[in-house]
């Protein structure tokens, strides 16, 4: 496994110490769930290691970066700034960090709200953002538990989780979260009939 020891320089720059920790968390737990799955680690563990590259930002540059790009953003994501860090760290990635690939970029874009049809890669990245070591939220221990038998249904509790949360918050949910919880129940139902 690459090392990435300029990346990792970098990073410590661009985030406070608890999100550089995180991050490193969240690369470990990448890499084992890429072996248990049968993805590929390192891209995994590139992916993990950038999934939060711009979240230490302010909106106002994250924005700006976006708009440079002439990325859209969405109403909720105008609202709820803390969800542009996925967009934002997709472009700091492809042209601060120079990666090309398009899965990993998707990665790092959509780690946040999931989004429906992911890619193995993309669940992965998903997944262990929110269940690695430093998570104490309540319910991770059964999302940990399930992680490594069926990530489709792993994925989905996180996504339940998610969604009671901002509910019972009164928070905006983004269409992105509904449509990935609902794409892999509806797989997994057409699954069932085969």
């Amino acid at each position: 496994m690459k090392e990435y020891t300029s990346i990792k320089q970098k990073l410590k720059t661009l985030l406070k110490e608890d999100r550089y920790i995180h991050t490193l968390a969240t690369q470990r737990e990448a890499v084992k769930l890429a072996k248990n799955y049968g993805a590929d680690p390192e891209k995994a563990s590139l992916a993990a290691l950038l999934h939060d590259c711009a979240k230490n930002m302010e909106p106002e540059a994250m924005i700006d970066i976006l708009s440079k790009q002439y990325i859209k953003l969405d109403d909720i994501e105008r609202k709820n700034t803390a969800l542009l860090h996925g967009k934002a760290g997709r472009v700091m990635a492809k042209f601060k960090f120079n990666v090309t690939d398009e899965d990993i970029l998707n990665a790092i874009e959509y780690h946040t709200t999931g989004k429906e049809n992911m890619t193995l890669l993309q669940k992965i990245i998903f997944l262990a953002d929110v269940i690695e070591e430093t998570r104490t939220y309540e319910g991770v221990e059964e999302v940990r538990e399930v992680a490594y038998e069926n990530l489709d249904k792993a994925i989905v509790m996180s996504l339940n989780r998610t969604i009671l949360s901002i509910l019972k918050k009164g928070y905006l949910l983004h269409p992105n979260t509904v449509n990935a919880r609902n794409y892999l129940i509806m797989e997994r139902e057409e699954k069932m009939k085969d």
